[in-house]
């Protein structure tokens, strides 16, 4: 309750925190972020979130951190619009990098997250890259982790023919987890609706709370959980109940108010559903499956296939790109129809018209 207090207070002195979707929007139309007194409220508020055991991440606010401070440096530089944007999502890639320690997918993220269809602003590849070079760079020289992945993951078997096939399951699996994700948020919304928006963040940490009772999973975005829970044997139903509450608590933290993302808390989902369906699978590697399933959890909401399979695949330094980018591809096709970042659209330029644009 004391953690309510304080973000309270925060948002009074220091207003509305920006967020991703935001920046998505203002990066399609002005290219990039118009200014960055919202990151005054946004890092202590979302500071607060994941410090006190919220279920969100930090990659939201990061990003939105790091983009934001590209198009602060775009505009002291006089770029254009079209510029400026390239160097905002240059920005967005080593925040991410920074963050997933995976440069090359962290790239082509932040590449694909403006869109729902592909990534369109192939201008800004190479700028991107740079950008998540550079991120990787701060990440190596201050975390003094080298180049070792983020999740211990045991080394998986070789492929067989039968992983392609476990790829299209883990694709099924994640595009239900998502759109589940979805309409479990669209829900959370329109019941908050009535409640004042002052309101919603004490009822949200008070449902965290309950569910931190229900399980201690409900707690903390994940990533340190998945590396606990990658060397120990833990019973199926502690695995699906701890999907369950992860996917339940991410809803509710993001639909209240507090300020993280939900990209590694889904990662979590699809990583207890793969092990919770080890020994289940015939022919099959359950590391293997964790790998397709938590990309495909994160596309199916995101839609960032070759994003999220290069990030999960670098994470946790495993050669299993295949079936995880089937995974990820089948997961993008199931949920096409369903979005939750409203902001996505097609790129504005002069060869498409507002009709074409999505969302």
């Amino acid at each position: 309750l004391d953690s309510l207090d304080i973000r309270r207070l925060l948002r009074r002195l220091l207003g509305r925190p920006a967020d991703v979707e935001l920046l998505v929007d203002n990066i399609h139309v002005l290219g990039g972020a118009d200014e960055v007194r919202s990151l005054g409220s946004l890092i202590p508020v979302s500071l607060l979130c994941i410090g006190a055991g919220g279920a969100l991440g930090p990659e939201a606010p990061l990003v939105t951190t790091t983009g934001t401070l590209g198009s602060w440096v775009g505009r002291r530089s006089r770029l254009g619009r079209d510029d400026r944007r390239i160097v905002s999502i240059a920005g967005m890639a080593a925040g991410f990098t920074v963050l997933f320690g995976a440069p090359l997918g962290s790239a082509i993220f932040a590449l694909e997250i403006l869109h729902r269809r592909g990534l369109e602003y192939y201008e800004a590849i190479l700028p991107s890259v740079f950008g998540a070079l550079c991120g990787y760079g701060v990440y190596t020289a201050a975390t003094g982790l080298g180049l070792e992945p983020i999740f211990d993951f045991p080394t998986s078997v070789p492929l067989t023919v039968a992983d392609l096939g476990w790829g299209v399951a883990a694709g099924v699996g994640g595009a239900a987890v998502a759109v589940a994700f979805t309409y479990l948020c669209a829900g959370l919304r329109l019941a908050c609706k009535p409640v004042p928006e002052a309101v919603r963040p004490v009822l949200g940490g008070l449902a965290l709370v309950v569910l931190a009772l229900v399980s201690p999973f409900a707690l903390t975005n994940g990533e340190a959980q998945i590396t606990a829970l990658a060397t120990s044997h833990v019973a199926v139903a502690t695995l699906l109940g701890a999907a369950a509450v992860k996917l339940v608590a991410s809803a509710v933290s993001l639909i209240t108010g507090w300020k993280g993302g939900f990209i590694i808390p889904l990662f979590f989902v699809g990583f207890c559903l793969a092990r919770a369906a080890a020994g289940h699978t015939p022919g099959g590697d359950e590391w293997i499956l964790a790998a397709g399933l938590m990309a495909a959890c994160n596309v199916g909401v995101t839609k960032t296939p070759i994003g999220s399979t290069l990030v999960v695949t670098e994470m946790a330094g495993m050669g299993v790109l295949p079936p995880t980018l089937i995974a990820a591809v089948v997961s993008m096709a199931l949920t096409s129809s369903v979005g939750l970042i409203d902001t996505q659209r097609r790129r504005l330029d002069g060869s498409s018209s507002e009709e074409e644009t999505d969302g």
